[in-house]
């Protein structure tokens, strides 16, 4: 059973992530992301891309599972994959959210053009409580909000209601939750008025220069994680414990 709903109707691209409990980010579910944007990338009659998710969560992360040795030389670079394709989507894309958003699912949302969240979401990037990091985050959220705001979510891992996440400019509206999806649709659908065209050109436009910068930062961050933080003790330590439901013990090394 598909862990993604994919459609395509009125110039809207509905992407809909169904994986319950919480819309875990496993790699078949990041493969079917990928392959449904490639699929969209140059559909005739698409203007926008609307990415919301089933149950009463956005998504709670990726597969600490697959993090674990060897899991993770395979998973990083494909979730980086997954998420800078959509960051580099020709159209716009409009990330719904509810409930948690943490983890990988915080940086699938960062790689939307606009943030529509409900007010029961919340944003975090816990990967520094299990020893390890948000590749993604760590080279987008510095530039996307205040640098205060990217250091206190990625050192402390402690997640910031909806409302904060508007006021450092990551999200760029709140609705109350029972609105949500009507919002973000009308908001996909005021977008899909204008020509397809114009809106792929003003896409670039924006990405003008951003391309190399976010490439450099995206492959230095992927690169760090695999080749340095998971050789040190903790971050396997962390990993392990979080798996195994206990405390973890630091090494610090």
């Amino acid at each position: 059973m598909s862990a993604l709903h994919a459609t395509v109707e009125d110039g809207l691209i509905r992407l809909v992530l169904d994986h319950p409990p919480v819309n875990i980010l496993t790699r078949e579910v990041l493969r079917e992301l990928r392959e449904a944007l490639h699929t969209f990338s140059d559909h005739p009659n698409a203007r926008v891309v609307l990415l919301s998710a089933a149950g009463r969560h956005f998504s709670a992360g990726a597969d600490v599972g697959e993090h674990l040795p060897p899991h993770f030389e395979r998973l990083i670079p494909e979730f980086l994959e997954t998420v800078t394709t959509l960051d580099r989507f020709p159209l716009p894309v409009i990330a719904a959210v509810r409930g948690r958003c943490l983890g990988g699912g915080f940086e699938l949302a960062l790689a939307a053009d606009l943030i529509l969240a409900s007010d029961t979401a919340s944003f975090g990037q816990p990967e520094i409580v299990l020893g390890v990091a948000p590749p993604a985050a760590a080279a987008w959220l510095p530039g996307r909000c205040p640098r205060g705001v990217a250091a206190d979510l990625l050192f402390t891992g402690d997640p910031i209601p909806a409302a904060e996440a508007e006021r450092a400019g990551l999200v760029r509206r709140v609705v109350p939750d029972g609105e949500l999806e009507a919002q973000a649709t009308a908001l996909a659908a005021r977008l899909t008025r204008h020509s397809a065209a114009a809106l792929r050109e003003v896409k670039q436009m924006m990405r003008a220069g951003r391309d190399d910068l976010d490439a450099a930062a995206i492959t230095a961050a992927g690169h760090r994680y695999v080749h340095s933080l998971m050789k040190t003790e903790d971050a396997v330590t962390g990993l392990r414990a979080f798996v195994e439901k206990r405390a973890p013990v630091w090494s610090h090394r």
